[in-house]
């Protein structure tokens, strides 16, 4: 087979201009995505303070705690939830 291609130099040089075309074509086709789906990352935090109202909840535990966090590097979002069974329920969305 080697032989083959020395006695066509020509034939040789074709082909491998070929693949070369077909290699550039196919990076054109592959499909990539530049930005993949991902979710970001979370942190959850639970408090509970048994038999405290809502208010309470949102005065005593949920504002402190969404102080302290409110700071942190590289945070997108931060929702909060005070319910009256006194529990609290804090959510961070980091980038």
């Amino acid at each position: 087979m080697p032989i083959f291609f020395i006695k066509r130099p020509i034939f040789a040089a074709c082909i491998a201009i070929l693949m070369v075309l077909a290699g550039a074509i196919c990076i054109y086709i592959l499909p990539i995505a530049q930005f993949p789906q991902i979710t970001p990352p979370t942190v959850q935090v639970q408090a509970y303070y048994t038999g405290a109202s809502a208010e309470v909840v949102a005065d005593v535990i949920t504002t402190p705690i969404e102080e302290q966090v409110n700071g942190v590097e590289g945070m997108m979002y931060m929702s909060s939830n005070s319910t009256n069974n006194g529990s609290s329920s804090i959510t961070v969305t980091f980038e």
